[in-house]
């Protein structure tokens, strides 16, 4: 089993990408670390404590960035594309389970201090974790195996304007941090994740099973997919962004990548905009195409599971 740390802002594709890991017998995931991004870091983490909470799991979640690493707190949250809740409007209160006392930042270091190249870190939100993480303890940038990241739009255009893709301009400064600290890293980006559709028959399967979860989660894929219905007419269903980075971890044949010097910018009108430049001897491998049915198949399998 491939030991994780799994960084998340939990909106609706975080809650499926869970699922996907959860039920993923290659991955044992240490531990969920929370941050800001879809939603703020308490709802995160209570979304985190939810999903957990539906799938009958027992995973410590430790609570992480409520603020950027330079910029102070995010000004906007897309309400309009996660809910009010960020899980699609389904929460009908709060979680029993509780989060750790530990922080994100400090979980990390520990635990990749613990276990030098052994850990694999999927973060699926803003970068402010890590960079944190590396601020405050260099040496694990030694010491960690891969950072698998989705973010980034490299040869595409952003979902949040045409030049950024939502989790890097949710905090650029920890992005260019992250990308610029010789980590190694996969980014999964808008690249490939925007090749990937959930259609929205999948859902009347999910909700055929009769399952409690498999109704939470029809239920809130449900409200993600009106979202593209508003921003991406035509496509029938949801991109499966988070989920794709976990694909990654399970299996990299997934997708197939280039070695880039990715940069981060952080000033002016392309602020969050990922510039790639070839680079063999690079530490990121950036994600440029993606056997999409494949993994579909692969996550359409795992993440509704009796």
């Amino acid at each position: 089993m491939k030991p994780i740390i799994f960084d998340v802002d939990t909106g609706i594709d975080d809650a499926l990408a869970m699922a996907y890991a959860l039920h993923s017998p290659e991955l044992e995931v240490l531990g969920f670390t929370t941050c800001f991004g879809n939603v703020a870091v308490e709802d995160a983490t209570r979304n985190t404590l939810a999903v957990l909470e539906q799938l009958n799991q027992h995973i410590p979640v430790y609570s992480g960035a409520n603020q950027t690493l330079k910029r102070g707190e995010k000004k906007k949250y897309p309400k309009h594309v996660h809910g009010e809740d960020g899980l699609g409007n389904t929460l009908k209160g709060q979680p029993s389970l509780q989060a750790a006392h530990e922080s994100a930042v400090d979980f990390i270091i520990n635990q990749v201090k613990s276990r030098p190249q052994e850990i694999t870190v999927i973060a699926v939100g803003p970068l402010t974790n890590i960079a944190l993480a590396i601020k405050k303890s260099p040496e694990i940038m030694s010491l960690v195996k891969e950072v698998i990241i989705m973010g980034g739009a490299v040869k595409v255009p952003g979902n949040v304007n045409p030049f950024a893709e939502a989790n890097i301009i949710s905090d650029p400064d920890a992005a260019d941090l992250v990308l610029s600290s010789k980590l190694p890293v996969t980014l999964v980006g808008l690249d490939v994740t925007m090749k990937t559709c959930l259609p929205k028959s999948k859902l009347d399967d999910w909700r055929a099973t009769g399952m409690e979860s498999a109704q939470f989660f029809a239920k809130m894929t449900d409200h993600y997919m009106k979202a593209y219905d508003s921003s991406h007419p035509g496509l029938g269903g949801c991109a499966l962004h988070d989920p794709l980075a976990v694909g990654v971890a399970i299996d990299s044949g997934f997708v197939s990548t280039e070695l880039m010097d990715v940069k981060v910018v952080t000033e002016g009108e392309e602020t969050g905009r990922t510039i790639g430049e070839p680079d063999r001897k690079s530490s990121i491998r950036v994600c440029t195409e993606v056997d999409a049915n494949r993994f579909v198949k692969h996550f359409l399998d795992r993440v509704i599971r009796s």
